[in-house]
Parts: structure tokens; C-alpha cells; sequence
């Protein structure tokens, strides 16, 4: 099943999967909600209790999500990456520019504690998140180029990262290179290349895979989001009218920057869309987990501002779900309308 075909049929080929597709950001909420009324619901797909051959479920169902995007593409796809050198380069620029920037002003003007504005800045400073890539195809953007950038923008991250955010929070987060190296590869790199190896070798059989891994796909999204929330909801409910607010704004100013400049950088439609949820989407999972490293608390003088670093991340993977999925909702009515 080529992406195309994949495309034909969530537009109309199958009802359910239709739906599903053009109501992710409503699930999502519900789903978000379901987590903060019974966080141990949720928390058992985030927590790391549960592993499968040494691998964290969250890593499992990482792999998931993307199995199910690399059934959609063909070698084609990649391919076409070798003419659009200059999307791929301005998307992974943007996402290191707008992001952290907007992150260091809204944290200034806002005048956030110092926990809530080392860790809003260090989520702005993350690459792309994976769940972009299921947003893009959603909004009928470019999912190769959405994996493409993903993968350059968090080999980069093993470098930027520290460095942005050492510079516009004042501290040096250390990263464990190698192991985010081999993170990236196995939950990212090796799922989309089988995905795409199975459509080319099984066409008929990734085809009938392909029908409902969409759906499996979506449904691990909701549980990882409502797993981070439940995870962190007595910090959230500590501060939540200004990090609603600041992660609001953090991710509204990289949806919307993201797809002004890659239209003004000349740009097409389909590559500004994918820019535009790539920029706007973050691995909020990462900037958790490195806000929670002792090495990271321990550049705080004060524990309850340490402890107040991770909570944006958690607030960060609701609002991009959200906004990119009703964004990618709009764009994918617009385009059915036009065509």
C-alpha cells in the first residue's frame, strides 16, 4: 500500500478509520481527561513498569506508531527527498530556531519560576516529536519528509539541545548521546524502514495490515499523551492557568511561524503544512525524562523549582496533539473540498 492509497482510503474507503482520523484532537482530549479523573488508567504506558525484551512499553509502542507510518510509504517516497533538499534543511532550521526563541520570550514576558522556565525552555529546545508524523498524514502533508525531519532534527538535538539551552536557560543539560543515537534508531529508523520494506516485498499483506494499524497507531498516541498528564497531575494542578498558558502560546507561535516562514521562504503548500507540524510538535517524552535526570535537578539551588522542570513537558504533549491535530483536521476538509 502506497501512501497515496493509504490516503484514498482513510478519506472514504472505511468509515471507521475516517472518523477516527478527523477526530484525533477530540480523542485526545478525552482521553486527557480520562487520565486526570484515574491517572493509574494511563500511567502504566509511561511509567516504565512494564517491559518486553528489556525495551520500555513507551519504546514498544514508539516502534508501534511508526511501523504504521512506513506502511504507507514506498522506497518512491524517499526517493522524491533527493529533490526537496531545501525543505528538509529549512524545516530542521526552523525547528531550532523558532521553537527556542519563543520559549525564552514567553518565559521572560510571562515571568514564569525558574523551574517552569528552564523546563519551558527546554522542551522548545527538543527535536520533532514522532506523533508529528501521524499529524502530517492526517493533514495530508509530507510523511516522508515529516520522518525525514524528525530523524535529522533529533541527531542534531545531540548537540543543539545542550547547547540552546545552556545559552537561553543559563544551564547545561547533559545528554547521553549514544544512548538517544540508538533510541532514535530502533523506536524510529528501524520501524519505518520495515514498515516500507513490507510494502514493497508484501504489498497485499501490508495492505491488510495497513487498514488498521492506523487505528492501533492513534489509540498508543492518546495513551502515551494521558500517561505523561497522569503522571504529572498534582504539579499541573499546582500551576495550571500559566503553563496552559505559556505552552499554549510556545506551541501556537511554532505552528504558526513555521508555516508563514516556510511560505515565505517560497515553499510549497504540502511542504509548509509538514513544516509547520514538525516545527510545532515536540518530543515532550524527551524533555520530561532529561528534566528528570538527577544531573539535571541538581542544578537547581532550590528542589521544588528542580522538580517543577519536567511538569511543561507534560502540559507541551497535550496542547501540540491538540492544535496540530485540529490544524491537520482543517487542512485535510480543505483539501477534500478543493479536490
Amino acid at each position: 500500500m502506497s501512501l497515496v492509497d493509504y490516503g484514498r482510503l482513510a478519506e472514504g474507503g472505511d468509515g471507521v478509520l475516517h472518523r477516527i482520523t478527523n477526530n484525533f484532537a477530540a480523542l485526545t482530549v478525552a482521553g486527557v481527561g480520562l487520565a486526570w479523573l484515574y491517572p493509574p488508567a494511563f500511567t502504566w504506558m509511561t511509567d516504565g513498569r512494564i517491559s518486553f525484551a528489556g525495551q520500555p512499553l513507551l519504546s514498544l509502542a514508539l516502534g508501534t506508531i511508526m511501523l504504521a507510518m512506513g506502511l504507507t510509504l514506498t522506497f518512491d517516497d524517499y526517493r522524491a527527498l533527493a529533490r526537496m533538499p531545501r525543505a528538509l534543511l529549512a524545516g530542521v532550521g526552523l525547528q531550532f530556531a523558532v521553537m527556542p526563541a519563543s520559549g525564552f520570550v514567553i518565559a521572560k514576558a510571562l515571568g514564569l519560576e525558574p523551574g517552569l522556565a528552564v523546563g519551558l525552555i527546554l522542551v522548545a529546545c527538543c527535536p520533532g516529536g514522532t506523533a508529528s508524523n501521524i499529524v502530517t498524514y492526517i493533514g495530508r502533508g509530507n510523511v516522508a519528509l515529516s520522518v525525514a525531519m524528525t530523524m535529522a532534527s533529533t541527531l542534531a538535538a545531540v548537540a543543539l539541545t545542550p547547547l540552546l539551552t545552556g545559552w537561553l536557560a543559563g544551564a547545561y543539560v547533559t545528554i547521553d548521546r549514544l544512548n538517544l543515537l540508538v533510541q532514535m534508531v530502533s523506536v524510529v529508523l528501524v520501524p519505518v524502514v520495515a514498515g516500507t520494506l513490507l510494502n514493497r516485498l508484501f504489498p497485499r499483506a501490508a495492505g491488510a495490515v495497513g487498514a488498521v494499524l492506523p487505528l492501533v497507531a492513534i489509540v498508543l498516541v492518546i495513551l502515551i499523551v494521558g500517561g505523561i498528564v497522569g503522571g504529572a497531575k498534582a504539579q499541573i494542578a499546582a500551576h495550571a492557568g500559566v503553563l496552559l498558558l505559556a505552552t499554549f502560546l510556545l506551541h501556537a507561535s511554532g505552528f504558526a511561524l513555521g508555516y508563514g516562514l516556510a511560505r515565505w521562504l517560497g515553499l510549497g503548500e504540502v511542504e509548509a503544512r509538514t513544516i509547520s507540524i514538525e516545527v510545532g510538535m515536540q518530543n515532550s517524552g524527551l524533555g520530561s525524562g532529561l528534566a528528570k535526570t538527577p544531573a539535571f535537578a541538581a542544578q537547581f539551588a532550590d528542589m521544588t523549582q528542580a522538580a517543577l522542570a519536567p511538569v511543561p513537558a507534560a502540559i507541551s504533549a497535550v496542547w501540540h496533539v491538540v492544535i496540530g491535530s485540529v490544524l491537520a483536521g482543517w487542512w485535510r476538509r480543505r483539501a477534500g473540498r478543493r479536490g
